[in-house]
């Protein structure tokens, strides 16, 4: 058995990745070995803190930056490279000592190799890797070159850094991608070959439900338990195409299906009235916007569209925790009391947040995104489908789709709100089909393989 470091910008928190990580972390233990965190933000897991390594510093974020939009702040190419080996140096001094005082065995980079967040950390860690002599298992999720909003290699260090550490080129590590599209990217572009690990779930855990802890969820969040709460449990990121989950809301909201929602009630039997409102709640963070825009636009398109929108992440958290009066929900818990979800990403590396609300059986609207036409449509999870090309841009750069697909879609999900028989049938038979091809098990003879 192994002790294994994971490593990776963050942990203990709502992202994919840290999530992605905690499910790893929990399947290797009970295969025997002892798993070890080091991340340069813990969030409200345990383990050690190297707060250089963290990818919203000042620091790496200028070095992130100027490798890959525009070399603006530093006077040339040698000044970047005097910076990004400075910043290289500390981190390395840091992950030595942890190495040193764990008995490391294995290395497990997260993303640390891949989408270069913080392009010290990359260097820093492959350097470690070689000292020790340890092997490697790389885990990448995203890669710089899928960057939504495209890159530049900016100088010859900028070039250097992208060819000898994202990732490196070494026998010692064996690498994890996510997808079949990325698996084929990284081949073609770095003649490096991947096994693909899908996201997983622990289909075999307690299922989610309403207890003494969350039971004041909606009063928290300001809502009734005639409210009908339509739930983005994803970041605030221009990639994830929230703006597509409000022109779906502001649909809803609609004279016609608001008249057929009070005339038949509730999919669970509760009363829909003239004063229940039809609720965007978008659970997700805002914190990898970086200069807030995104943020803005789409505060701007709900007050335009009229939409009833509640920003809640102040509540939720990795996990539940209550100090004094100030009490935070985990994501889970913003999943029980949702009645739909709507997950209009544009792209994903596969898409964690569609497995939670399989798992929670929530009915679902998908935006049909590359890796989900490639990998998992497949499967045949029945989701209302949103189609697979938005329609342009408007004047805030939010992308929309053509109305006659938002109109069908709205009508779609008025049906499951209705229809209770139909909304269990279609979200159980998506819990089997999550379960059988997406559970720790599956986990665990992947990694069985690997390790």
């Amino acid at each position: 058995m192994s002790n294994i470091a994971i490593f990776h910008y963050k942990v203990g928190g709502t992202d994919g990745v840290s999530l992605e990580i905690n499910k790893w972390k929990k399947v290797l233990e009970r295969s025997g070995h002892k798993v070890f965190l080091c991340a340069g933000d813990l969030g409200e897991a345990q383990g050690t803190l190297i707060p250089e390594i963290y990818h919203h510093t000042p620091e790496a974020k200028r070095l992130y930056l100027n490798a890959f939009s525009s070399l603006s702040d530093f006077p040339d190419d040698a000044s970047f490279a005097n910076a990004l080996e400075d910043l290289s140096a500390r981190i390395e001094k840091e992950i030595s000592r942890f190495i040193e005082e764990k008995n490391i065995t294995f290395l497990m980079p997260n993303n640390i190799w891949s989408v270069g967040a913080n392009p010290a950390a990359a260097v820093a860690l492959a350097r470690i890797m070689r000292k020790y002599g340890l092997p490697a298992l790389a885990h990448h999720h995203d890669f710089y070159f899928e960057r939504f909003d495209g890159f530049t290699l900016t100088c010859n260090t900028a070039v250097e850094l992208a060819d000898k550490y994202l990732p490196p080129h070494d026998s010692r590590i064996k690498h994890v991608v996510i997808n079949k599209i990325t698996q084929n990217k990284l081949m073609e572009r770095k003649g490096i070959a991947s096994t693909v690990v899908p996201n997983v779930f622990d289909f075999n855990g307690k299922s989610w439900g309403p207890d003494d802890y969350n039971k004041d969820f909606l009063n928290k969040i300001g809502l009734t338990q005639n409210d009908v709460v339509i739930l983005q449990a994803v970041r605030l990121v221009p990639r994830k195409g929230v703006e597509l989950a409000i022109d779906l809301v502001c649909a809803l909201n609609r004279s016609n299906r608001r008249t057929k929602l009070k005339k038949h009630g509730l999919y669970d039997r509760r009363a829909f009235t003239d004063k229940s409102r039809i609720v965007l709640v978008l659970a997700g963070y805002a914190q990898d916007d970086l200069t807030g825009r995104y943020v803005d636009a789409l505060k701007e398109k709900i007050r335009r569209t009229g939409v009833d929108a509640l920003f809640i992440e102040e509540f939720i958290r990795g996990s539940r925790s209550f100090n004094g009066n100030d009490k935070k929900y985990s994501l889970w818990d913003s999943y029980v009391f949702a009645d739909f979800v709507i997950y209009s990403s544009l792209w994903e590396g596969w898409g964690n947040q569609l497995l939670e609300a399989v798992y929670a059986r929530q009915p679902i609207a998908i935006f049909e995104y590359p890796v989900y036409r490639m990998d998992i449509k497949d499967k045949g999870f029945r989701f209302i489908p949103l189609g697979s090309q938005v329609s342009g841009k408007d004047d805030l750069g939010l992308v929309f789709l053509d109305q006659p697909v938002i109109e069908k879609a709205a009508d779609r999900i008025t049906d499951y709100l209705i229809d209770g028989k139909m909304r269990k049938e279609d979200t159980e038979y998506n819990y089997s089909i999550g379960k059988e091809y997406y559970s720790y098990t599956s986990l665990h003879r992947y990694l069985e393989g690997l390790i």
